[in-house]
């Protein structure tokens, strides 16, 4: 059997984003549970249960991806009523972002990996099993200048669990 690893390729915070947003997880008042302050991040693809070798591919070409700081400025929150999480995200996307993404999906495709076609919808989920928040924004808002680009395996052999780090680009 061919071994699996379930992973996504996501801008990972640096530490102070890392208790910025673990702060405001843990004080929004939605119920539920705040995601682990070491799971926080902004996924750009999620190829989901694969091969180990293009697992391997991908780790091996993510420094092919763009090394430049990408400014993000998370003010939104937001809600995705199917698995019932509250999120943080920009309420505008920056061409920066929106590029990097697309880049991150094109390394998946020359990787061998398809990558679900829904719209990108850039993210930090902050709280899982949780009710939509009331307000739309947050302020004062957090100023990510995100750097590190992460390949990150969640759970083992395809199944979902806690996360490890199997490349990054910083």
């Amino acid at each position: 059997m061919t071994a699996q690893r379930r992973v996504f390729l996501a801008l990972w915070p640096d530490d102070a984003t890392r208790a910025a947003l673990h702060h405001i997880a843990r004080g929004l008042d939605v119920g539920g549970r705040p995601v682990p302050r070491a799971h926080l991040h902004l996924t750009l693809a999620f190829p989901g249960t694969i091969p180990a070798r293009q697992a391997d591919c991908l780790a091996e070409r993510l420094s092919s991806l763009p090394a430049e700081s990408t400014p993000i400025l998370l003010d939104r929150l937001g809600y995705f009523a199917g698995p019932r999480v509250a999120w943080l995200g920009p309420s505008r996307v920056p061409p920066a972002l929106a590029r990097l993404a697309a880049e991150a999906r094109g390394l998946c495709l020359a990787c061998g990996v398809e990558t679900d076609d829904r719209p990108f919808v850039p993210h930090v989920t902050l709280r899982r099993v949780a009710r939509a928040p009331g307000g739309a924004t947050i302020d004062p808002p957090i100023h990510w200048f995100a750097d590190t680009v992460a390949l990150v395996e969640s759970g083992r052999d395809g199944h979902p669990g806690r996360y490890g780090l199997l490349a990054r680009s910083r």
